[in-house]
């Protein structure tokens, strides 16, 4: 079944954008507890680059329907998860990255949306928190995406959203999106 076309984030308005996320349909990978069948010998890497047997994969659809099918365990590993079989996964950091964000409004009326490496499209709020942690090379911004899947914020894309916290003027230092506050500190 062929994957559907992705639809160009920097043309829609952020409710577009909300009405494509609540369209989007993934499999019940919640709802599958298949017997664990061995290594998929696939790996995420912390720059959102999937791996087979060492080698990238480089059809981007082969990625995102891939994509559909990850979940993290209880344990915090990473699994491809059919009805029928269950795969590890390596996961170098977070299993996907936010390469775009596109923001509307201010202050507590404010809407962040990301557009994953993986061509999602996810909204910041109550469900889908932006946080902060410390790495050795600095500040990691993350974004949750679903079900204890995260995506880490690419560079560009935090200095965006340090920009519109500083000039937010909140105490501590954060943004808004959907109703929710999120302080861009680590602590």
């Amino acid at each position: 079944m062929p994957m559907p076309a992705q639809p160009d984030f920097a043309a829609l308005s952020l409710d577009a954008i909300a009405a494509f996320a609540r369209d989007r349909r993934l499999p019940p990978v919640d709802r599958w507890h298949p017997a664990h069948c061995g290594d998929s010998e696939m790996r995420i890497a912390a720059d959102g680059t999937w791996f087979h047997q060492g080698s990238p994969i480089g059809r981007a659809e082969l990625v995102r329907l891939f994509s559909t099918i990850l979940r993290r365990e209880p344990d915090g590993g990473y699994v491809l998860v059919t009805p029928a079989e269950k795969l590890g996964i390596a996961v170098d950091d977070a299993p996907f990255v936010a390469v775009e964000m596109k923001a509307e409004g201010d202050g507590a009326r404010a809407r962040l949306a990301f557009r994953l490496n993986t061509g999602d499209i996810v909204t910041a709020g109550p469900d889908n928190a932006l946080r902060l942690a410390h790495g050795s090379d600095g500040p990691r911004p993350y974004l949750r995406v679903r079900g204890g899947l995260d995506a880490l914020i690419a560079r560009p894309v935090f200095y965006d959203l340090a920009e519109r916290a500083l000039a937010g003027g909140d105490t501590p230092a954060g943004v808004w999106s959907d109703g929710a506050f999120f302080a861009l500190d680590a602590g």
